[in-house]
């Protein structure tokens, strides 16, 4: 029995004219998620893509797993081909689903009739099939609002497909169609869920991370690269940028006042990121604030972080507590990781008594304390070392 992968759309099909770009890049960012499994034809056609294995032996199990992380695709399900006859469809559908309709106890039908020279129109194949399973399956009952199996069949131009239960997609916009962002990462929960939910909208992704050694070890580093292995899961590749900043941090301790000290750091760190960001064709900045979840993240400190930037920052955790943002960190499985108790430089060296509503005239101030500022940076931006992710 030949067994395909139908993908549903998601969003793509409100794109109007442009809707053809996105699916293209989301037929590529599908290959290139599946590229290792084997070689697959892609068969666009009514707002579904048909992902077929050349060999019978590829693992769909495999596929599909990794299928639902591809953004861009709203759903997606396992299918059997069949001839477009009702006996085909018939057999099919009761080999294909026998284990799912004998563990269900509820069932309906559902038919998509593309081909309207089919001789049974849609509420006929549903009658016809739906009889045919309550016989060969006594135990069923149909349930036409909350089955526990919906069996679907769908007649096309060429085939017929029978397929059960759609698998949720990922959603979203498919990665590269929005443009490219650069994310401040840290070693915590909150920039990969920040980096995740703004690939989901399609933006491709590079990292920039901060490293301090002696002060962060190279465990701390580590935890990051599998923080972003997890995000690339669904995003593909991140090239990272890991930035040395020990002698930038040690400048800040020695010459900025204590309670200024991580404003000016979270500035100089936006500086750097920016130049890199910029040197890599992205657009935009990302980092993983919630308002007023600690002191630096006031709306005040927020506003004189921004100002060292000449990028728009975009924050997807704003406005969400820890609870929401842990929710998600446990969906894309990073919040075992972020925990783990390796310290990132965000926590050297952090005053007890941080400024929360502080005026970017005195932030500007302390941090002109510090001397050759700009020559540290320059040595900091061309020093970085570069890691792909995958």
């Amino acid at each position: 029995m030949r067994e395909i992968i139908l993908v549903k759309n998601g969003e793509l099909v409100l794109k109007g004219l442009n809707r053809t770009s996105f699916e293209d890049v989301l037929i590529k960012n599908m290959k290139r998620h599946l590229a290792d499994l084997g070689t697959f034809t892609y068969t666009k056609a009514q707002s579904t893509i048909m992902v077929a294995p050349d060999d019978e032996n590829t693992d769909l199990d495999d596929a599909a797993e990794r299928l639902k992380k591809v953004f861009g695709i709203a759903a997606l399900s396992r299918a059997a081909v069949c001839e477009k006859n009702m006996e085909s469809i018939i057999s099919t559908t009761l080999e294909y689903l026998e284990d799912e309709l004998s563990l269900a106890k509820t069932f309906k039908v559902e038919a998509k009739r593309s081909d309207k020279k089919f001789p049974l129109k849609s509420p006929e194949i549903c009658r016809e099939l739906g009889g045919i399973i309550l016989k060969n399956h006594n135990h069923l009952k149909v349930d036409v609002h909350n089955p526990e199996i919906t069996v679907t069949v769908e007649v096309r131009d060429n085939f017929a497909f029978v397929r059960g239960n759609n698998i949720k997609g990922a959603g979203g916009m498919p990665s590269g169609t929005s443009g490219r962002a650069a994310v401040l990462i840290s070693g915590g929960i909150d920039s990969p869920v920040a980096a995740y939910m703004m690939a989901k909208r399609g933006i491709e992704l590079i990292a920039v991370h901060f490293a301090s050694p002696p002060y962060t070890s190279e465990l701390a580093e580590m935890k990051v690269m599998e923080l972003l292995k997890r995000v690339a899961a669904y995003s593909g590749t991140i090239t990272t940028f890991v930035v040395p900043f020990t002698e930038i941090q040690e400048a800040i301790r020695d010459y900025c006042p204590t309670d200024y000290f991580t404003l000016v750091m979270r500035r100089i760190m936006m500086k750097i990121s920016e130049q890199i960001a910029r040197s890599q064709n992205c657009q935009a900045l990302i980092t993983g604030e919630s308002v007023g979840q600690v002191a630096s993240q006031t709306i005040y400190a927020l506003g004189c972080t921004d100002a060292a930037a000449n990028m728009p920052v975009f924050r997807p955790c704003i406005g969400m507590d820890k609870e929401e943002i842990i929710k998600i960190s446990r969906k894309i499985e990073t919040f075992e990781t972020s925990i783990q108790p390796y310290e990132d430089c965000c926590t050297v060296f952090t005053p007890k008594h941080p400024k929360t509503r502080p005026q970017l005239a005195d932030v500007e101030a302390a941090e002109a304390q510090i001397p050759d500022l700009d020559k540290m940076i320059e040595r900091a931006v061309s020093s970085v070392k570069r890691v792909f992710i995958r």
